[in-house]
């Protein structure tokens, strides 16, 4: 023994053999001893690996309990079960003819390739990325003349298993397939019928392009296809069917998904003719899904929150329009509005061909917000530093106070404040006249005095004159005549400024009051308007298909 190894250890080029003898015999069992030469530093090698030694070569010894005929065939060079040496004919076969090219009779002749898929996981749905991303089962059936045998004279073997790079494969692909580098096909064996029949159902994860429709976002629905067709071979010579007349998505392995749910469910048959050869057929099968998304998510993270802050938006617009609170409540919902709108953006697509009109109420939104606050700041500006504007314009003043205010029903209570001002300028004007008329009569009065006064001094001169008095240490400057005129006419200037500062304040505040109110129905024309909008895109938003 040691002889023969010897022998055979110059030799070793390209080595697949061993050696054995028989060390011992227990029963039907012996205990065989195999040396194997292997190269060193490795360990374990399995002698079908070893193509070149290294130039080292150690012994390793294998020790095993094998049944009494199996070094019998051993010996007989027929280690081999009826599969086993019919799959190796099979494929002997196959290596002969090549796997290059249809396994057909005739070359006019055409393949029919039975084509079919099992929807096992909806993966990801990448709205960002247009991607649609799903783990299948892809089934392919079709018939191949070169792995034909007769059962009855193999064992009645009726099916047997070979691997699917050893024989001719469809090259069926998926035509809007969108990152190769991701592509994950899991390699199976096919089965074989004698006939010819083959069977073949590998894995994959497939990620295809979608176009998304974000329109109604986060109640839409998304309609995507999985077009698969042979990427060389026309109708001619490779034709496509359904698997067993599915039209549709295999479900009964599906496994459902946190997101979607699966709505409708089609496969359709189509051709068509390229321009490089127009009267040829190129056929595809097209599996189409339609999956709707599951709201339970985002009614909390983008619903609820939009709920609430129209909520307060209504309130804005109740909120006097020259309180410094309405600027600071405006402008928190505005921010609030904003951050609603940069989580819709991260769920949707940066170029879609669609705005999600749940973005476009945001956006409605947050104008009306931005234009019932300028107005606020116009009319706090007005409250606060006094009237520096000219009266508003006839026009604006007609239709907002003369048309618009009916509508709102407050035309009534701006009459009665407008014949209460009236009212107390009328009793100014009666207290004007009537402090006319007083220092009229004042002013009668004191040229009955001054005449008194004149008759007083020559009664006084005369008297003097007689006594032989002189009159020139008397001062006859009448103090009545140059003082109680005097205060009168004092009096008077100060009751005409006070009259007229008093309309001019007046005029004044009904300039102000004349904008109050035109801002005041301004915000309610924009809260009817908002609560419109509100309405309307709550219909279409949840109520509308």
């Amino acid at each position: 023994m040691q002889n023969t190894i010897a022998q055979l250890k110059p030799s070793l080029r390209k080595y697949r053999t061993h050696l054995y003898h028989i060390n011992k015999t227990t029963g039907i069992y012996q205990q065989c001893i195999l040396y194997r030469y292997t190269p060193m530093k490795m360990q374990d090698t399995s002698i079908d690996h070893l193509e070149t030694p290294p130039g080292k070569y150690r012994f390793k010894i294998y020790s095993a309990e094998t049944p009494k005929d199996l070094t019998t065939s051993l010996d007989n060079n027929t280690f081999a079960s009826t599969e086993k040496q019919l799959i190796k004919a099979l494929l002997d076969r196959y290596a002969k003819f090549g796997r290059i090219g249809r396994p057909v009779m005739k070359t006019d002749e055409s393949i029919d390739v039975e084509f079919g898929m099992s929807l096992i996981q909806i993966l990801d749905v990448d709205e960002k990325n247009q991607v649609l991303e799903t783990n299948v089962w892809l089934t392919y059936s079709w018939t191949d003349v070169l792995l034909v045998w007769n059962a009855s004279e193999h064992d009645d073997i009726s099916i047997v298993r070979v691997p699917s790079d050893l024989i001719w494969i469809p090259d069926i692909v998926l035509y809007n397939f969108a990152d190769p580098r991701l592509e994950e096909k899991r390699d199976a064996l096919v089965l074989v019928e004698p006939n010819g029949h083959i069977f073949w159902m590998p894995q994959a994860i497939l990620r295809s392009s979608c176009s998304f429709d974000t329109t109604y976002f986060p109640f839409d629905e998304q309609y995507c296809h999985l077009k698969f067709g042979s990427w060389t071979y026309d109708g001619t010579k490779l034709d496509l069917f359904f698997y067993q007349n599915l039209t549709m998505f295999s479900l009964s392995d599906y496994i459902a998904a946190t997101e979607w749910d699966i709505i409708e469910n089609v496969a359709k048959k189509s051709e068509k003719f390229y321009d490089c050869c127009p009267n040829t057929p190129y056929p595809d099968l097209k599996f189409y899904l339609r999956i709707k998304r599951k709201v339970a998510f985002y009614s909390f993270i983008l619903i609820l929150p939009c709920s609430l802050l129209s909520l307060l938006t209504l309130v804005i617009f109740w909120v006097p329009p020259e309180s410094p609170a309405k600027l600071v409540l405006g402008m928190n919902i505005f921010v609030a509005f904003f951050v609603l709108l940069l989580l819709l953006a991260e769920s949707t697509p940066k170029a879609a061909d669609s705005v999600p009109l749940i973005g476009t109420y945001f956006c409605l939104s947050m104008i009306l917000i931005t234009v019932s606050t300028v107005l606020s700041t116009i009319v706090a500006n007005m409250f606060f530093r006094g009237v520096r504007i000219n009266r508003a314009p006839s026009w604006l003043r007609k239709l907002m106070i003369d048309v618009v205010a009916r509508l709102f029903f407050i035309r009534d209570k701006l009459i009665e404040n407008e014949e209460r001002n009236d009212e107390t300028v009328r009793n100014l004007w009666s207290m004007k006249m009537a402090s006319d008329k007083s220092c009229n009569a004042a002013e009668d009065k004191g040229v009955r005095v001054r005449l008194l006064a004149e008759k007083k001094e020559e009664f006084y001169r005369a008297d003097l004159y007689e006594n032989g008095q002189s009159n020139g240490d008397i001062d006859f400057s009448i103090p009545i005549r140059s003082g109680l005129a005097e205060d009168i006419r004092v009096i008077r200037e100060i009751v005409e400024k006070y009259q007229d500062q008093k309309k001019r304040n007046e005029i004044k505040e009904k300039h102000i009051r004349e904008w109050k109110v035109i801002c005041c129905i301004t915000d309610r024309l924009f809260f009817l308007l908002y609560l419109i909008i509100n309405i309307v895109g709550v219909i279409i938003i949840f109520f509308l298909d």
